[in-house]
């Protein structure tokens, strides 16, 4: 005889069943989610833009490397203090950052300095990879897949400030510059090398340009800062001609929507 009890249980809704949506089947409903979830905060927040600051989780305020911690922090500060006093009804030029310690918390942490909001788009690794305490808490974010928190480090960025890294920091600046130099998006990203002796010696451009793996121009896709007021200019100088006065406004300005960089394919 059927217990009347276990008869008259209910199923959950799909979209309510843990196990279903932790399954192979479901795997295109997570990466999706991956996409609309971030979507919804930055609409909410109105972030219209990012300036996405790379760097190496390991390096302290006070290790050997220090100093590139402090001046993340202080180039993230002045950042946001010259975005928040933009006449925009959306936030231009948002701090992002890869949401963990070292170079990430640093700029997190700049951001805070100067009372502005800042992106953190972490993901879950063996080690390293923890959510630092700077992050504005609704621009926090956890993602399992990587390449759709790649997705949201290129189709916000206006700019990239790379700091002294390693495997996972030359991994993101050679995608974008990749897209930078295939011209596979419409919008121009402005790619800063920060620590110019530290850049020059970990790659090798040149010997690049030598064996005619890249073209000699393909040099002019970044430039070099040592430090924070400089590389200031460089970004306020450049996203100021591209975006804030453009020869050519934006065809189809998003007031309270992300700007996402169009593909050209």
């Amino acid at each position: 005889m059927i217990d009347p009890k276990i008869a008259g249980q209910r199923r959950p809704v799909a979209y309510k069943d843990e196990a279903f949506l932790d399954s192979s089947d479901a795997r295109q409903l997570r990466i999706l989610s991956e996409y609309l979830h971030p979507l919804t905060h930055f609409r909410d927040e109105k972030i219209h833009d990012t300036i996405v600051f790379f760097g190496s989780a390991r390096l302290g305020e006070d290790g050997p490397l220090g100093q590139y911690y402090r001046d993340a922090r202080e180039l993230a500060r002045l950042v946001t203090l010259w975005s928040d006093s933009l006449p925009h009804e959306s936030r231009r030029f948002v701090v992002c950052t890869g949401g963990g310690p070292g170079i990430m918390e640093a700029a997190n942490r700049g951001a805070n300095d100067a009372g502005g909001k800042s992106v953190g788009l972490n993901i879950g690794l063996p080690f390293e990879q923890w959510p630092n305490p700077y992050i504005t808490p609704d621009l926090s974010f956890e993602f399992h897949y990587f390449f759709m928190r790649k997705f949201w480090f290129a189709y916000l960025a206006k700019a990239l400030v790379v700091f002294p890294g390693g495997f996972g920091t030359l991994d993101e600046f050679f995608e974008i510059l990749t897209l930078a130099q295939t011209e596979k998006l419409e919008s121009k990203t402005i790619l800063v090398l920060y620590g110019e002796e530290y850049w020059r010696e970990v790659l090798n451009f040149d010997a690049l340009v030598k064996h005619g793996t890249i073209s000699p121009e393909d040099k002019d896709l970044f430039v070099y800062a040592n430090d924070p007021q400089t590389a200031l200019k460089i970004l306020q100088d450049g996203l100021t001609e591209l975006y804030l006065q453009p020869e050519s406004p934006l065809s189809e300005p998003e007031e309270d929507t992300p700007h996402i960089a169009k593909s050209r394919i």
